[in-house]
């Protein structure tokens, strides 16, 4: 690619970034993913002197193979292959070029990942940590606090399913309207999630005292903190915990609870909560609403969940099942 022909390029991805911002409420990490990249395709093609406005179907499958050679692994070249036919998609739309090479370009073949899964009863171990020892007096008062505070993020999260970017930022708006009792109105929490759609997630019994607990006690050790704008307020940057920090303490109550901390995380939880739903007899529907995918497809993912469970219903319930084959 010439030096002209940079600019026209550069020029092009920013607009395709700003029509994903705008019409589809892309979040800034999804932006800067897609930009990063397309900047890679970009230089990929500079390297045989294309860019997007000429590239063939061949030159995008030479900048994969290149990929594959490199030892990127497929999940990671199916999502650069997703951006580029989402960039060429917009650019036969906006008639920057007559054509689409991206359109016919398959991915290379992915085997079904599943997602990590814990018991109930690893997630009843974890809970139970939780919620020894917070009204031990010996402990250091900020000690409590910190307690407290990781049983109501653990709670919640397992309650409700939120991402972890949801849940440690959480207002004390949500909150409050949360501790209300569902007579009145509470009991759940309205989140606005991916894309900026706004969905409810209600919550257990356990999860409002735990909420309410927690904020009982951040009243009393540091009611200016309290008073902030977020329900788990932090001196950091960003005004609230981190799911760093979160992340850590997690890892720390499962290792106290025996089991491995490798396989437990703020996502593994929301798969958990997800996962336990279908297992009892959820609808996939509803673990959709409640998980806020925009595609079913997405949510689809736990369906093995539901296979086991056919599986387990026609090996107990069939009458049938019993006899010789």
């Amino acid at each position: 690619m010439t030096d002209s022909g940079r600019p026209a390029s550069r020029a092009a991805i920013a607009d395709f970034l700003e029509m994903l911002a705008a019409e589809r409420g892309a979040a800034k990490n999804t932006l800067d993913a897609y930009a990063r990249d397309l900047g890679d395709y970009v230089l990929g093609l500079a390297r045989g002197g294309r860019d997007p406005m000429t590239a063939t179907v061949q030159d995008i499958r030479d900048y994969l193979s290149a990929l594959a050679e490199a030892g990127l692994k497929p999940t990671s070249s199916a999502r650069k292959l997703s951006a580029i036919r989402q960039f060429h998609r917009f650019l036969a739309a906006e008639e920057r070029r007559p054509d689409d090479p991206a359109v016919l370009l398959e991915g290379p073949r992915q085997g079904r990942r599943l997602p990590k899964i814990l018991s109930i009863d690893e997630v009843d171990s974890i809970l139970r940590v939780c919620r020894e020892g917070l009204d031990d007096p010996a402990r250091p008062p900020d000690e409590r606090l910190r307690a407290r505070r990781a049983a109501c993020l653990v709670e919640v999260l397992y309650a409700s399913g939120l991402r972890v970017s949801e849940l440690v930022a959480l207002t004390l708006v949500a909150a409050k309207q949360a501790e209300k009792p569902p007579e009145q109105g509470g009991g759940f929490l309205t989140i606005r999630g991916k894309g900026g759609r706004e969905r409810l997630a209600p919550l257990t019994g356990a999860a409002r005292k735990a909420l309410a607990s927690y904020r009982h006690i951040l009243l009393e050790l540091h009611p200016d903190m309290a008073a902030q704008k977020w329900l788990f307020p932090s001196v950091g940057e960003s005004g609230h915990l981190t799911r760093q920090v979160f992340a850590r303490e997690l890892k720390f109550l499962a290792a106290a609870a025996g089991v491995r901390p490798e396989r437990v995380s703020p996502h593994v939880l929301r798969h958990a909560f997800a996962s336990h739903l279908l297992q009892n007899g959820a609808d996939l529907r509803v673990v959709q609403e409640l998980l806020g995918h925009a595609d079913i497809a997405t949510t689809q993912i736990y369906t093995h969940v539901l296979d086991e469970r056919l599986k387990g219903m026609v090996r107990d319930l069939h009458p049938l099942n019993d006899q010789d084959d």
